[in-house]
């Protein structure tokens, strides 16, 4: 892959660091690479997906092999702010906070957080030697204990022609169909977040804090250290309500108008962009329960590998009665 600083400035911005850039990784970090590497799709030839729904929460030094393939999307799959678009006029950011706030104290959900998520997410496979590009949805379900020993089961779709742009945007999450899982064993899921948070605004603070969100955080890195911690929490309405204030009071966001996520249910969308400007994430809030149920990350300046309005990954959570 040719070298290209702008290119190196996306890939770091889709996955931010956790460590040094020149630390090598522990043996644990190693061996979940692999296993990651080796199960999340079955190589045809050699093909490799690109699997970006559940990565945040395991070895985060694959993070970045997985992320580099994206690059090869074409501008024929790129379809920023589909899903968001509307004509409506935009609420603020408190008056969207607020809404989920009171929809939040009126639902129901998770009586205390738990280790374990399901999430959907829309992905790439690539040729490593022809670059030849499929796309597919993914369920991936991980679930996991205080002492880092946990399992993953991956659910994909067939893959399809990434120029089918309408049936990548709405095609169905796979619920059947070939099934690979693998056990991670004590000390292999890597998290610094793993006893519960507290449901206080002080104890959210304190679990983002841990995932080395930045003192004086953008409402960016807010936004990423929020859903790095989704990828490993099914969390608490209050939890919720906490982090979404969390968002607010870094100032920065926007809204964009309601629409529809890639499930069907109706969203508020909270855009926020990286300091560099070279991508943006779009966090969905539940129009009817007020939960943070996904997020899209779109680049915003193109490059000669990446056009503007490539979306780099698009995750949603909250599967109950959406998926089996």
């Amino acid at each position: 892959m040719p070298e290209n600083s702008s290119l190196d400035s996306l890939l770091r911005a889709a996955t931010p660091a956790r460590t040094a850039a020149d630390a090598k990784p522990s043996a644990a970090t190693l061996l979940a690479r692999d296993r990651i590497m080796s199960t999340a799709q079955p190589l045809r030839g050699r093909r490799r997906a690109i699997a970006l729904g559940w990565a945040s929460g395991l070895a985060l030094a694959t993070a970045s092999v997985i992320v580099a393939a994206v690059v090869m999307m074409p501008q024929t799959t790129a379809r920023a702010g589909a899903a968001l678009s509307s004509s409506a006029l935009s609420p603020t950011v408190q008056g969207v906070v607020d809404e989920a706030r009171a929809d939040l104290s009126a639902s129901a959900g998770p009586t205390e957080p738990k280790r374990f998520v399901r999430t959907a997410s829309w992905n790439f496979s690539v040729d490593a030697g022809s670059g030849e590009l499929r796309v597919f949805t993914q369920l991936s379900t991980i679930s996991w204990e205080a002492d880092g020993s946990g399992h993953v089961v991956i659910q994909n779709s067939p893959e399809q022609d990434p120029a089918d742009a309408e049936w990548y945007s709405h095609s169905e999450i796979p619920t059947s169909g070939a099934t690979e899982e693998f056990p991670m064993l004590p000390g292999e899921f890597l998290t610094p977040v793993t006893d519960p948070p507290e449901e206080s605004l002080a104890g959210m603070q304190d679990a983002l804090d841990a995932l080395q969100m930045p003192r004086d955080a953008s409402a960016f890195e807010v936004v990423t250290a929020v859903t790095t911690l989704l990828g490993q929490w099914t969390l608490t309405n209050p939890q919720h309500a906490a982090l979404l204030s969390i968002i607010e009071e870094a100032g920065g966001a926007e809204v964009v108008p309601t629409s529809r996520d890639r499930l069907g249910r109706p969203v508020a969308g909270l855009r926020v962009l990286s300091a560099d400007g070279a991508v943006s994430d779009v966090l969905f809030v539940s129009v009817d329960t007020g939960r943070i149920v996904g997020l899209e990350r779109t680049v915003v300046k193109a490059d000669s590998l990446l056009p503007a309005g490539a979306i780099l990954s698009y995750q949603l959570w909250d599967l109950e009665g959406l998926v089996r």
